[in-house]
């Protein structure tokens, strides 16, 4: 059976006030996009949900597509939370998202009001959750009204089976248009996932700006550009990485140019007691516009290490001019 660290509270730094919500996040957020689906060990899943619970980290990011195969990771999770979580479900932040394909025909992915609240009730029977905490918009449906697509998140909150809505991939102008309208709504957005590491700084201003404004918390997914910002790659791309497998990441991104700088970066988290990863999410938290950092883990001491990160948060100035310098 298991039983939770009772020291998982014992570091209440960690935590930072999402916008202006009353809901506070681990700095560290645990996300199930890789290594949790039906091809994956569910074992080993399990002892990485269960060790992040013992660290302190109350939130678990999914979405609908999630696997593979799709929906698989929530309905792995399910069985995490029932067999060692139920008792503890008031402690946990469960987020679930919508938008992407998930099945047949011209109802099964974008966001429609039919799509998004036909989705939302799958991921609860996957999840065997009555509600989830945040259901996101997982990203802006050209074809759709904004109004109608708000309108189901907010539907989604009043009927009971979220208790907040955030959005993710929107640009600055249609989340500020997005907040708009669900706050009229009375349902503020409480939370934007975009993509952001220190190779991929697109959400710096204007997005950062957005959230500030309109009081929203920032959630990056990728902090480590896919494994990038790790001690992976260092000497170039090794057989059994996902960019020799040609996934998400691939292999001619990795140029001598782009190795070359991430030794750098490298050398300087050595300076700094820590590892390329550790710098990385330690970065990726300094704005305090950030609210939390999305990590993927693929085993527990991977997990551990991304973790410690927060026993060295600040930065000098002259170290953030260094990234700057070499980031170019």
């Amino acid at each position: 059976m298991y039983s939770p660290a009772p020291t998982r509270y014992d570091t209440p730094f960690i935590y930072r006030r999402c916008g202006r919500s009353g809901l506070q996040l681990p700095l560290i957020s645990l996300g199930l996009w890789h290594n949790f689906g039906g091809v994956d060990v569910y074992e080993n899943g399990r002892a990485i949900v269960r060790r992040a619970f013992d660290l302190g980290i109350t939130h678990f990011d999914l979405a609908n597509n999630y696997g593979p195969p799709p929906g698989s990771a929530e309905e792995n999770f399910g069985k995490i939370f029932h067999a060692d979580l139920i008792a503890h479900r008031d402690e946990l932040i469960v987020s679930t998202k919508a938008g992407y394909h998930m099945w047949a025909g011209p109802y099964g992915e974008w966001g429609s009001r039919k799509y998004l609240l036909s989705s939302l009730d799958q991921s609860l029977k996957r999840l065997q959750l009555d509600y989830v905490d945040i259901f996101y918009h997982h990203r802006p449906d050209p074809n759709t009204p904004l109004e109608e697509s708000m309108g189901a998140l907010a539907h989604a909150v009043r009927s009971g089976k979220a208790l907040y809505v955030g959005l993710s991939n929107y640009k600055p102008e249609e989340t500020a248009r997005a907040a708009k309208i669900l706050r009229d709504l009375g349902t503020p957005a409480l939370i934007h996932q975009p993509r952001y590491s220190m190779l991929d700084r697109w959400i710096e201003p204007a997005l950062l700006d957005v959230l500030a404004a309109e009081g929203i918390g920032c959630i990056p997914f990728s902090p480590l550009a896919q494994g990038l910002l790790t001690n992976r790659y260092l000497h170039g791309i090794p057989e059994d990485a996902r960019a020799a497998k040609n996934g998400f990441l691939k292999a001619e991104r990795i140029t001598p140019e782009l190795l070359a700088k991430i030794q750098k970066l490298d050398a300087l988290a050595q300076t700094r007691g820590q590892s390329l990863a550790q710098m990385a999410l330690a970065w990726t938290v300094r704005d305090p516009r950030v609210t939390t950092a999305l990590i993927g883990a693929s085993k527990v001491a991977q997990l551990e290490d991304n973790f410690a990160a927060l026993q060295t948060l600040d930065f000098a100035s002259d170290e953030l001019a260094r990234i700057d310098a070499i980031l170019g």
